[in-house]
């Protein structure tokens, strides 16, 4: 895979050098190219950004320096000829990042980032684009940062870890919390690992018993448990279908009510932690 980022701050994109990201790009599963947006100015002062028409306060950055940035992206493909790229731009305002945006952007071949920073790039430069690209403006959270390359880092580790080869076991991301179809989305419960006590605390039982079964049970239920506190929502979009009658059951211990419409809602009793 084919990774380009149009950034201000190359520096920013340091840890892309090092653990998976960086092994990966050593072993060349990873191409990743940083570039700098102000070589793409022709002024003194390297300007890259300029007053929204309209008033308002901050900056946008200029449109002629993103244009000849993507241009000389895309004509470096074309000599390598892959596959159209898909340009991925990091902002508050797009649709949420999502481990299935992961997986479906892990199967493309090139991907190019556009980070903006101040208050965003011309939007006409996401419109130019857009017309023979295919855009994804995605957000990693309901937040404001100083600017999109944070955002790189997160898609970028996100994406990349999916591909074959990059992790270890390539089956540790399959019960990845969001991962599709696992758990029926839920979050990944607790884990644990040797000594078995330490500073008086033990493990759970079930986990040393050698009972698969029973240590499956164990972790879908503490899914549920963790799920039920941290993403409650999770379990209302959950489809009643992917549930048995021991997922209702502790469903129901945790507070949980079956809908006549089916699915699950919170229940008017407390829920015990």
């Amino acid at each position: 895979m084919r990774l380009d980022v149009v950034t201000i701050f190359p520096e920013y994109l340091e840890p892309l050098n090092v653990s998976l990201v960086g092994k990966a790009r050593a072993r060349g599963q990873l191409d990743v190219r940083v570039h700098d947006l102000r070589s793409f100015t022709h002024d003194r002062h390297h300007t890259v950004d300029d007053t929204p028409y309209g008033g308002g306060p901050g900056m946008v950055m200029k449109p002629e320096p993103w244009g000849e940035a993507l241009d000389s992206i895309l004509a470096s493909g074309e000599a390598e000829r892959p596959a159209r790229p898909v340009l991925v731009v990091p902002t508050p305002s797009g649709r949420p990042f999502t481990q299935a945006l992961a997986v479906e952007l892990a199967e493309r071949p090139w991907l190019i980032f556009a980070p903006a920073r101040y208050e965003g790039i011309d939007r006409r430069v996401i419109e130019e684009y857009g017309e023979h690209l295919e855009v994804h403006e995605v957000s990693i959270g309901d937040y404001v940062l100083a600017g999109g390359e944070a955002a790189v880092l997160v898609i970028t580790e996100a994406v990349a870890r999916l591909l074959p080869g990059v992790l270890g076991n390539a089956e540790s991301h399959r019960d990845d919390s969001f991962a599709p179809g696992a758990m029926a989305d839920l979050l990944e419960g607790p884990v644990y690992t040797k000594p078995p006590e330490w500073r008086g605390r033990g493990i759970p039982e079930v986990l040393v018993s050698g009972h698969h079964g029973k240590v499956a049970r164990w972790r879908r239920d503490e899914a549920f448990r963790r799920t039920s506190v941290n993403r409650p929502d999770l379990i209302e979009r959950c489809d009643p279908a992917a549930l048995d009658k021991h997922d209702r059951k502790t469903l129901v211990e945790l507070g949980w009510q079956e809908l006549p419409e089916g699915g699950f809602g919170r229940s008017d009793r407390a829920v015990e932690e």
